[in-house]
């Protein structure tokens, strides 16, 4: 009888090769729309692509799904590979419409691993498939070891990218995006801007009457609609000029999105009856027809004429707030793989802001998989670099000083995609105003994302922070309110109301922020950095029990929670933390 071997007494030959990993951008989004067409123009490129790979030396060591693993000797032939079969990869794209496109993206590493007859192990050929997903459609990116085996602007087009992070991947992993010598660009001829929120359409509501003076009323409620919702920055909304053809047509929600390219609509129908109106409004998903909001509504004709229109509000408010609900639940059902990218958006600015720790974690994986798609969108990075702030400030994190960096860096790239982008340059003067204490640093982003977006309320809620810390608390105050100004409708009214409350504690109006920050413990009963100013100015005020009460809350979200560790932050010299650490030491919070 023959004995087999224990398996740690096997021996495996170990290799030294370039492992290129190449898949298809958004593949389960082109299975959903024809499955047969993509599998068909899948197997059809494959055979394309062996030839191609025979003619360079390669070798196919797997072929997945949606994508190919290739082994090869030298990274010259790896990279001339890489570069035939996105050059393959465009020619099968001419004359398709756009949304059947197949873009690959690629990864390549030089990369250790043992075999057997069957795979390839090793990390090294795990992190080249990681190394894939910085790659955006129609690119390659690669890691240092194997940019050192090239020559610039002879083997390739060589674009450093820095410092990058990857999923399930320690420490970061310095990576380049390569093109083909003499080409004017790197980067891939997609769009660098992504547009992430979802579009909502607004068609003119239509009159239940044959009047001809009635009619305007429906062009009247669109428009306030429009610019109460345009006031929003999670949404797009179609200009009023292009949905109004859509007035009184029947035309059914998927047409309309098809050809406005809207993934909401709202319409709706009024009666008028002298100077009285009932509307009727309904919201529709245009992934399938199905409504998520309906009311009817009594209002006054003169209302609309007003600037805020109580109508046009409630009806915004609503609709914004079903929006919201839908991409949530999405995000919390669905695989991540299937989710729009709007939904992953959405989806992961809620999660974020949610206050249960799964909601949070979700959040994570949500953003991750945004960026994952989206590896340059700036409004992506600036979300995960937020998510990262609201970790460590909500005493969520065992490393606060990591997430500080994480969410620095995550800014930076972001910056390096998008240098004009908003949204990351007021994230990072968040980021360097709360969490480290750069306090010159942070003025000058924030202030440079106001001047770049006036009307974004993000750029006005981090100013308050900062000058509730460094600068002047009645500024503060007036910051706060415009911020909320801005942004009248955003489901995320209670994070609003927490800087409003943190800027008029520390400008010692102690009544009003604790109406304010009761208002949003109501909305948000576990938020800490609510917690906090409440305390402070329910201790100034003499209301000892009750803040007591809410110390008890943060304690039992945070049963860690000390001076050290808050003061640790970042900014212990500001004049806001002093006052808040001095009223948590009154009432017997911990120094260590």
């Amino acid at each position: 009888m023959i004995q087999s071997l224990p398996p740690s007494t096997y021996y495996f030959p170990r290799f030294t090769k370039v492992i290129v990993v190449l898949d298809v951008v958004e593949s389960v989004r082109l299975m959903e729309q024809n499955a047969s067409d993509f599998i068909q123009r899948w197997h059809r490129f494959g055979e394309a692509a062996r030839q191609r790979i025979a003619q360079h030396g390669g070798r196919t060591h797997k072929s997945l799904g949606d994508g190919l693993m290739l082994e090869f000797a030298d990274a010259q032939a790896a990279i001339r590979t890489a570069f035939a079969l996105q050059q393959l990869s465009r020619q099968r794209n001419i004359g398709m419409p756009p949304e059947r496109h197949m873009h690959l993206r690629i990864g390549a590493h030089v990369a250790e691993f043992v075999a057997d007859e069957h795979d390839i192990y090793g990390i090294d050929v795990n992190l080249a498939a990681r190394i894939g997903t910085l790659a955006g459609p129609g690119e390659v990116v690669v890691s240092a070891a194997l940019r050192d085996a090239l020559t610039d602007a002879l083997d390739a087009e060589i674009q450093d990218l820095g410092d990058c992070h990857l999923k399930h991947v320690a420490e970061p992993v310095r990576a380049y995006r390569v093109g083909e010598p003499g080409t004017a660009a790197v980067v891939a001829p997609a769009s660098q801007y992504v547009e992430l929120q979802p579009t909502i359409a607004v068609i003119p509501f239509v009159a239940r009457s044959n009047q001809v003076e009635q009619f305007a009323i429906g062009e009247l409620i669109a428009e306030g609609l429009i610019a109460q919702l345009g006031r929003t920055p999670q949404l797009r909304v179609i200009s009023r000029l292009s949905s109004s053809a859509f007035r009184g047509r029947p035309t059914g929600v998927a047409e309309i999105s098809q050809v406005l390219g809207a993934n909401y609509v709202l319409s709706g129908s009024y009666v008028a009856s002298g100077s009285k109106l009932l509307v009727t409004a309904e919201l529709a998903d245009s992934t399938n027809s199905e409504v998520k909001w309906c009311e009817r509504i009594h209002s006054e004709e003169g209302d609309l004429l007003q600037t805020d229109s109580e109508l046009c509000h409630r009806i915004a408010s609503a609709v914004h707030t079903a929006i919201m609900q839908t991409e949530v639940q999405r995000a919390l059902v669905r695989p991540l793989p299937t989710l729009q990218s709007c939904s992953l958006l959405l989806g992961g600015i809620a999660l974020t802001h949610r206050a249960g720790s799964r909601d949070f974690g979700r959040a994570h994986e949500v953003l991750n998989a945004l960026v994952e798609r989206h590896p340059r969108s700036a409004q992506a990075r600036a979300w995960l670099a937020k998510w990262y702030i609201l970790r460590a400030v909500r005493g969520m994190s065992d490393v606060p000083d990591k997430d500080a960096r994480r969410a620095i860096e995550e800014t930076q790239r972001a910056l390096d995609s998008e240098p004009e982008s908003a949204l990351a340059l007021a994230v990072q003067g968040h980021a360097l105003c709360q969490l480290s204490g750069d306090t010159d640093g942070a003025a000058q982003r924030i202030d440079r994302a106001i001047a770049l977006s006036p009307n974004d309320p993000l750029g006005w809620l981090y100013k308050s922070v900062w000058s509730s810390m460094w600068g002047s608390t009645e500024t503060s105050v007036e910051e706060a309110e415009t911020a909320a100004r801005l942004s009248p409708i955003d489901p995320m009214k209670y994070y609003y109301d927490t800087i409003l409350a943190t800027a008029l504690s520390t400008h010692g109006q102690h009544e009003r922020a604790i109406e304010v920050a009761r208002r949003s413990l109501k909305a948000n009963r576990y938020h800490q950095p609510t917690m906090r100013p409440l305390i402070y100015s329910l201790v100034e005020n003499g209301h000892l029990d009750e803040a007591r009460a809410v110390l008890k809350d943060l304690l039992e979200q945070s049963p860690n929670f000390t001076i050290a560790g808050y003061l640790g932050l970042g900014g212990a010299q500001s004049r806001t933390r002093p006052k808040v650490a001095g009223a948590l030491r009154r009432l017997g919070v911990p120094e260590n």
